[in-house]
């Protein structure tokens, strides 16, 4: 099958696979890695090293003479002085070959095919190669920065000239690997993070910096590199890896054709791109439709149109998270459920929490609060149903953050246990007693969650735990209050009540002071209801849309291993 067709033949497949990464938390937008695209580049490379990219032509010059003639060549530069004598490898003969090659191909260490120019101290005005003037989607060199000598960093030795292949050592995962094609203006040096090859008797530098990034040699580069945190190979290591040598004429063909076919993948990536930015545009347009309903009804209706197309608005994990927004968005506006006249006031729960309170107080359990302002009119965040109430958080809660410890590290590993240990953003740990034993609301007091919301700012401990003060500890009137709490929290901004911008911290009066919309008794519990049942099938949304990306991802490596 030819390669062109083993592209059109599975569009769908490498259009359609995908990779949703992970994207939690309040307004964050899914990172979708273009899967089927990713594997198919890579097919390209695979099968042009192989030379099963672009057809033999049995007339062509044998790789064989090309080589000697790349020997006698190094021999006389080598002679003449203007290229160092080649480093010392393990003989080719041992190396293991990864696959047979075509008749007229040879394998060849790199160090065969070309020389790198040596290291020199910069004297003049210099153009600086580091691996951030790598673009390494097109392989070319971006700007380098222009140094003066004397302020020239110590890794900047490396001579680099037009033709030169230059290849990052340093993290080569990262395929920051470069074609030097023009002229740089002043004289480049790079550094020496790379290794440098400049290829002889016309290889086309191209035909090597396509193999370098090809599957094979990625390989080769994971058997040998060194670190987990910043893995690299060195020189040595990169000049005794073995290169797949076609014919000259062959190497051009096979260059031509995989940039042909890496356009056509630019052109691939541009148009799912513009897809899912369109499918973006439409599901914002639609779930704002619903926030600006003025009721339950109105939700209702514009629900309808949404339900009429669920399958193919809500096809991805950022739409999905959108989507369970939305709904928390509608539970704290009123917009979730009906309101029922016969609903006992939320004015009727407001008297009750205030005597519970006053009964706490009197029986020391916890502190009297300060009074709270009154709230003004431009406070409240959006309209609520008559039957709501606006009130101040510390109207309605009971702080029991007296009663948090914080334990270092030391002293937690010195107390392992069965019972969950709270921080800001949840379990942190396990020690061997507890301070709490019922359910309670934590909302987290500093970091940057209060602000990126990654994971959700407020949630119920259950059972038996502790809680260091790095979490705020609530208690209501009842669980399902608690809860609906949770919700609200967790669907309002709470950049008004944080203080600091490089440490967040949202301290005791500033959560008292949040202003929240507080429904009648019964309705919290009818909305949580709704909303448990809403996140239920966001959550089978999300499971079905992993495996059916599974399932594309598996198709679309099982196309690639035929292929090859």
């Amino acid at each position: 099958m030819s390669a062109q067709k083993l592209i059109t033949d599975h569009l769908d497949l490498w259009t359609g696979a995908v990779t949703h990464k992970s994207s939690r938390g309040r307004g964050s937008n899914g990172k979708i890695e273009l899967t089927g695209i990713k594997k198919l580049r890579e097919l390209i490379l695979e099968l042009a090293v192989r030379g099963k990219l672009v057809d033999q032509n049995p007339s062509d010059e044998p790789a064989s003479v090309l080589l000697e003639r790349i020997a006698e060549e190094k021999a006389r530069l080598v002679k003449e002085g203007k290229i160092k004598k080649p480093r010392k490898l393990a003989p080719l003969s041992g190396i293991e070959k990864p696959y047979q090659l075509p008749s007229g191909w040879r394998w060849a260490q790199l160090e065969e095919l070309g020389h790198d120019w040596g290291q020199q101290q910069p004297k003049q005005l210099f153009s600086y190669i580091d691996v951030s003037a790598i673009d390494n989607v097109k392989g070319k060199i971006g700007k380098p920065e222009i140094i003066e000598p004397e302020n020239s960093p110590s890794r900047a030795r490396k001579k680099v000239k037009p033709g030169t292949l230059i290849y990052s050592t340093i993290r080569p995962y990262l395929q920051n690997i470069a074609v030097v094609d023009e002229e740089i203006e002043p004289e480049p040096i790079a550094s020496t993070a790379f290794a440098i090859i400049s290829p002889l008797r016309g290889i086309p530098a191209r035909f090597l910096l396509h193999y370098l990034r090809s599957p094979v040699f990625v390989r080769y580069v994971e058997s040998v590199q060194t670190g987990i945190a910043y893995p690299a190979i060195n020189d040595k290591q990169f000049f005794s890896g073995i290169c797949p040598v076609p014919p000259l004429t062959e190497q051009h063909r096979i260059v031509e054709k995989v940039d042909e076919l890496m356009a056509l993948c630019d052109r691939l990536e541009q148009q799912v791109g513009d897809q899912l930015e369109a499918h973006e545009v439409l599901v914002d347009t639609l779930l704002d439709a619903l926030t600006r309903s003025v009721d339950a009804a109105e939700v209702a209706e514009n629900w309808a149109r949404i339900a009429e197309h669920f399958d193919t608005l809500f096809t991805t994990e950022a739409s999905i998270d959108k989507l369970k927004q939305t709904i928390l968005q509608l539970a704290v506006m009123g917009r979730l459920v009906e309101q029922d006249p016969n609903d006992e006031p939320a004015s009727v729960l407001l008297e009750r929490i205030a005597e519970e309170k006053a009964r706490l107080i009197k029986e020391g359990k916890i502190k009297k609060p300060k009074p709270l302002p009154e709230i003004a009119d431009n406070e409240e965040p959006f309209p609520i149903p008559n039957e709501w109430r606006w009130v101040r958080f510390g109207e309605i809660t009971f702080n029991r953050d007296s009663e948090r410890i914080p334990l270092s590290v030391n002293e937690r590993s010195r107390r392992k246990g069965e019972y969950d240990y709270y921080g800001a953003s949840g379990i942190i740990d396990k020690i061997d007693d507890f301070l709490f034993e019922k359910p309670l609301l934590l909302i987290g007091e500093d970091g940057a969650n209060l602000i990126n919301r990654s994971t959700p700012i407020a949630f119920i401990a259950r059972g038996k735990y502790w809680v260091n003060n790095h979490a705020h500890v609530i208690d209501g009137i009842s669980e399902d209050f608690l809860k609906y709490l949770s919700l609200y929290i967790n669907a309002i901004s709470l950049e008004p009540y944080v203080t600091g911008t490089a440490q967040p911290k949202m301290n005791q009066a500033k959560m008292n002071s949040i202003v929240v919309g507080l429904p009648p008794i019964q309705e919290q519990q009818r909305l949580i209801e709704k909303y448990d049942e809403f996140m239920a099938l966001c959550d089978q949304l999300k499971t079905r849309l992993s495996e059916a990306g599974e399932t594309r991802t598996h198709l679309a490596e099982a196309v690639v291993e035929q292929a090859v």
